[in-house]
């Protein structure tokens, strides 16, 4: 959604970087350029003068003008602005000290509450809780079936006494609802509630009457985060009419320029506490300011990976599949379809790759990207007998015939995968007994004799070569021919970092990582 305004801030920044210093008329343009990529991606304009006010500011005291990069200061300036602009830290919900906590979303009609509630139940149960999620929007055309549905597939329960389609008080159920969730022991209750098209009195007065009645710990207002300005006018009128405690912001997988949902927090005073970012249940997490500010900015978003992956690997089968290196067992493609498959479970390979650092830079490579190469991939390994996938080298010219045939590919995107995967398992093969690699066992007395002549021998060959070549490898580490180490798929273009990302074909995948700079100015961050 923010792609537009990251390129804007990307050329102004690019502009800055290489100066020794920073003139008053520098710093009078860039302020200049940052409001017009503001302004163009639909930020209000109270917040875009305040942000630049402080940018401004900021950058012409001591901290620039002392700075051995004053490029990268003013870089790190607008990062902990945006940050603030944003809500500076992440908030998380306030249970109550009693149970059950209650949780009231309110919003217009097409915000996505309904689909909110079946989210924020299935995260919250995530976190150990038991909730109940509670259809008290009696108005709208199958809404009650809708939450049904959406709670059963987020596992959860709902409380649904009415029919709904005009029929029932949704004040009354969302009273009732409290004392159902005691007896039935949930300690979260999720209220959803009616929208409408635009403000109007009947709404805010069946808000505030539900509002009145349960009590909410939290007030959640929702908010199409591709709605542009009107958000901002929205969220005005439900803090006056009926108060809110925090944002949530849906839809931020839209291609709208997305800037008026980010001054909803400075315009109203209260944080953005979740995103939902897709359709799928899954689509849904806590808001973090300073990781939207760096993904933003293209600085990339690790931590965001980070979690994600650890949310989709398997802790004991990672360390199933470390033992087996450990041990030398070989790296079988059975191994490689429960990795790749975990990956999948991570999301789009495109938004993964995008929270890498310096992922700004490789937008075109990664539209390139498609999916399916995984699931291809997949179908390959999947027409394979459990013998083959276990014992490779067992699969003849007929055999592949006959894997091509059952996974609707050619014999040469299976040649492909094979060759990849047998380079990738020679590869893991030397790591598991390298002392480049912590963990993976000791070499025998043999092995590092042999190493450490070829150190010796190198050593001897490299005296006066430039720093950066083939002897700042770490020691024991394999040499790697190009395309090598990855059966997932082809190398980077002009043969930079070997393999690429899983099922992506020859010449598709990330660019040469050894050649883009991930200490970009502009990194440097305030230590938490």
């Amino acid at each position: 959604m923010f792609e537009t305004l990251s390129d804007r801030l990307d050329k102004v920044f690019s502009g800055l970087r290489g100066k020794g210093r920073l003139t008053e008329a520098d710093i009078d343009a860039t302020a200049r350029e940052i409001r017009i990529a503001l302004l163009e991606a639909d930020v209000a304009l109270p917040v875009v003068r305040t942000f630049i006010a402080a940018v401004k500011e900021r950058a012409r005291g001591a901290e620039v003008s002392q700075a051995l990069n004053p490029a990268q200061q003013v870089i790190k300036i607008v990062n902990e602005e945006l940050v603030e602009i944003l809500g500076g830290e992440t908030r998380r919900l306030r249970y109550a000290k009693q149970s059950p906590t209650v949780i009231m979303l309110a919003g217009l009609q097409g915000a996505g509450k309904t689909t909110l509630a079946g989210k924020l139940g299935r995260w919250l149960k995530a976190q150990g809780h038991t909730p109940l999620l509670v259809a008290a929007d009696l108005q709208r055309p199958n809404a009650v079936n809708q939450l049904s549905i959406v709670a059963g597939q987020a596992g959860v329960d709902v409380y649904a006494p009415e029919p709904g389609n005009g029929v029932g008080d949704p004040i009354r159920v969302a009273a009732d609802s409290i004392e159902h969730a005691r007896r039935t022991m949930h300690d979260v209750v999720v209220v959803d509630t009616a929208g409408r098209l635009g403000i109007d009195a009947e709404l805010m007065a069946q808000a505030a009457g539900i509002r009145d009645v349960v009590q909410p710990d939290e007030t959640l207002f929702v908010v199409d985060a591709m709605i542009g300005q009107d958000a901002v006018t929205t969220a005005e009128a439900f803090r006056d009419g009926v108060g809110f405690s925090g944002v949530v912001l849906t839809k931020l997988d839209g291609d709208a320029r997305g800037g008026a949902a980010l001054s909803v927090r400075y315009v109203t005073g209260q944080p953005i506490m979740f995103a939902s970012t897709g359709e799928k249940l899954t689509d849904f997490d806590v808001f973090h300011p300073e990781r939207m500010a760096s993904r933003i900015l293209g600085m990339g978003d690790v931590l965001t990976l980070i979690e994600q992956a650890e949310q989709a690997f398997d802790a004991d089968q990672a360390e199933k599949m470390a033992g087996k290196l450990v041990s030398r067992e070989g790296f079988t493609l059975e191994d490689f379809l429960e990795q790749m498959m975990a990956i999948r479970k991570m999301g789009p390979i495109a938004n993964l790759l995008g929270m890498l650092p310096g992922a700004g830079q490789m937008k075109e490579q990664l539209k390139q990207v498609d999916d399916r190469d995984l699931d291809r991939t997949a179908a390959i390994i999947r027409s394979m007998t459990p013998e083959e996938r276990v014992n490779s080298k067992i699969i003849n010219s007929s055999r592949r015939v006959r894997i091509a045939n059952g996974s609707g590919v050619t014999v040469t995107e299976v040649n492909q995968l094979l060759e990849r995967f047998a380079q990738a398992q020679k590869m893991m093969g030397q790591m598991a007994g390298s002392m480049g690699l912590p963990g993976m066992g000791p070499m025998s007395k043999k092995q590092r004799g042999r190493q450490m002549q070829a150190q010796a021998k190198k050593g001897k060959k490299g005296k006066g070569k430039a720093k950066g070549g083939p002897a700042r490898r770490p020691a024991g580490a394999p040499a790697l021919p190009p395309g090598a180490g990855n059966p997932f798929g082809g190398g980077f273009p002009g043969g930079g970092m070997p393999g690429g990302m899983p099922g992506l074909p020859p010449g598709q995948g990330l660019p040469d990582l050894t050649k883009l700079n991930f200490n970009q100015p502009g990194d440097e961050r305030p230590s938490r």
